[in-house]
């Protein structure tokens, strides 16, 4: 893939529903600070393409769990890298997605939620299953340009119809609903935090402790940038080194734009709607968005809704659409691809590449199931920001396979038992945290109800958590890896930080290198020739061709495709695959503008501190 589409698949595969509806919504709520959310991605985009990436290329990892099994060895460490990437799907990827395209939809046409996400999964199933990585790939590209149009276009006119944004800083500090304003205990959740416009907010009682942000929010940024199948798999499918650079890097530039197009949008819904949006009486809430939580997740949907003509608000509509249905299908296709070549493929060696593709949709529809039961969970959580819940069981969940992936990175004293059982003690840890979090719910604003909450709850915000997780799950993983027999350097070539430049493979073992994505036969009349193909059937005839296309169609597969190697060529196939060669002028060139959007980054964060 050329670097354009690979940076636009990042930017709109990442910019899904979830930020239309809950980073807009949280804005709506509290003002700039979650703004550091987007611009935190920039710094652990760069960190993609110039640290963890070339560790991904020198090995010749087709996925991260892969990297997982060739650098600890064994297989029950990949298998549950693999399952909690898949939990991770379902609790704050799909289902995340398909409930906030629902919001939208719902607001707009007035249709039922579960009407509104049958049309979702009708939309991205077709292509998704049907197409693979490629037409994801493009297709991304194609739906971030209507993205950005339209966020744009809707930015410019919310900032005219508030005054500006000097304006706007004054006039949201004032937006308050009225049953706010005649009644004081509902002051803690209906009027905007004196924090509001400032990014690094205070430790112990900001909505986004300044601690928080930096440590916590990094272990969460490393792993849903460097580490995510779903952004690490668009980065691996470029053409060299300097392709994928590129595209991790376009990525971020396009990530600084969130503050304009769904930030200042959201705090702009406030003024503008405020009895609905700010709304602090449960009763009320409900009555206006179905929630009584909280209305700031209608915030952007709102807008679109009343201030936009017919025209632009059918262009807001597709552009909604086009952002869910890339995040999806992204989503989709990571997770498919983590079952057939992580999962099925350690019980089912010899699987066809057809056989792989069927295993492939049915994980799909499996996984959307799954999510579509954990919806009415997420309408009940956090306050009615739907921005803070996705992250909290991200905290709870993420922050031990951070630390798993920067140890095995940077030190190579870290063992498989090391590993495995710092992350078996930390996500008891974590698991136990969101249980309490979702029995023990905040009582609603204006309700009058006691906090039964315990302190671990009310008192620990969850980025505090995450950072306190990690703290836990390095000592425990550091510990036993002290305890246990280290990994021989032989085994750990182009698989570290420090050992990515070298000439030798990996001496894995049979097991351990057991990766085979295509079915390989040597040719009977030349024992130097292979042949990479699917074993054709035994029948001929028109009936059984016909049952050949039809099975392709379905499976996604060509019987027809064949490509015929010698060993020398599938030698230099995997020298290319797993090259980190990139030419002085484009290495000085990449490194020049990651250090201009490095530092542009840093001021942006410390003018609106």
């Amino acid at each position: 893939m050329h670097w354009i589409p690979i940076g636009a698949s990042i930017y709109a595969s990442n910019i899904g529903a979830p930020m239309f509806i809950g980073l807009a919504g949280t804005a709506a709520g509290s003002g700039i600070a979650v703004t550091i959310y987007e611009w935190h991605a920039v710094f652990f985009l760069i960190l993609l393409g110039w640290v963890f990436l070339p560790v991904y290329v020198a090995c010749g990892a087709y996925t991260i769990p892969e990297w997982v099994k060739k650098r600890f060895g064994g297989r029950r460490l990949r298998m549950y890298v693999s399952f909690l990437a898949l939990l991770g799907y379902i609790l704050f990827n799909i289902s995340a997605e398909i409930y906030t395209g629902a919001i939208f939809l719902q607001q707009m046409l007035d249709w039922n939620i579960y009407l509104c996400v049958s049309i979702i999964l009708g939309i991205t199933a077709v292509y998704t299953t049907v197409g693979g990585l490629a037409s994801v790939i493009y297709t991304d590209t194609l739906q971030a340009v209507v993205l950005v149009i339209g966020a744009t276009i809707l930015f410019f006119m919310s900032i005219i119809e508030v005054g500006g944004y000097e304006a706007m800083e004054i006039k949201f500090m004032n937006a308050v609903s009225n049953e706010t304003r005649f009644n004081r205990s509902h002051y803690s959740c209906g009027v905007p935090p004196s924090d509001s416009l400032h990014i690094f907010r205070d430790a112990v009682t900001g909505d986004i402790p300044w601690p928080g942000a930096l440590l916590g929010l990094s272990t969460l940024g490393l792993y849903t940038w460097d580490q995510d199948q779903i952004i690490v798999q668009r980065t691996l499918s470029a053409r060299n080194m300097a392709h994928a650079k590129a595209g991790a890097l376009l990525g971020a530039v396009l990530k600084l734009t969130g503050f304009l197009m769904f930030v200042i949008p959201g705090m702009n819904s406030r003024i503008l709607y405020t009895e609905e949006v700010a709304c602090s009486d449960p009763d009320k809430c409900m009555a206006f968005c179905n929630n009584k939580s909280g209305c700031t997740n209608i915030a952007y949907p709102l807008m679109v809704l009343r201030l936009l003509p017919k025209g632009l608000r059918g262009l807001m509509l597709a552009a909604l659409l086009a952002a869910l249905m890339s995040s999806l299908t992204s989503i989709l296709n990571s997770a498919s691809s983590i079952v057939t070549l992580d999962i099925w493929h350690q019980f089912r060696k010899k699987a066809s590449q057809s056989e792989l593709m069927i295993v492939g949709r049915v994980t799909v529809l499996i996984l959307i199931g799954f999510s579509i039961l954990w919806l009415p969970i997420l309408q009940q959580t956090q306050g009615g920001r739907f921005w803070f819940y996705m992250q909290s069981v991200k905290s709870y969940l993420i922050p031990p396979l951070c630390m798993m992936f920067l140890l095995g990175l940077f030190w190579k004293r870290t063992t498989e038992q090391g590993v495995f059982w710092g992350l078996m003690l930390s996500i008891v840890v974590g698991v136990i945290r969101m249980v309490l979090d979702f029995t023990f719910l905040a009582p609603a604003c204006g309700s009058d109800e006691v906090d039964t909450r315990p302190e671990i709850i009310s008192k620990v915000d969850f980025l505090h958590f995450a950072t306190i997780l990690a703290l836990f799950a390095t000592i425990a993983m550091v510990v036993i890896s002290l305890f246990t027999q280290q990994r021989p350097e032989s085994k750990l070539h182009r698989l570290t930080w420090w050992t990515k430049d070298d000439e030798e493979e990996p001496d894995l073992t049979d097991d351990e290198d057991e990766e085979v994505h295509t079915t390989v036969h040597l040719k009977k009349d030349d024992s130097n020739t292979m042949q990479i193909q699917e074993t054709e059937p035994s029948e001929n005839g028109v009936y059984v061709r016909f049952k050949i296309i039809c099975k392709n169609w379905v499976c996604g597969t060509d019987e027809d495709a064949k490509m015929h190697v010698t060993a020398q060529e599938l030698k230099e196939l995997r020298r290319k695959m797993t090259s980190l060669e990139e030419t002085s002028l484009h290495r000085k060139i990449l490194n020049a503008s990651a250090i201009v959007v490095g530092v542009i980054t840093v001021f942006l964060l410390g003018y609106f501190h």
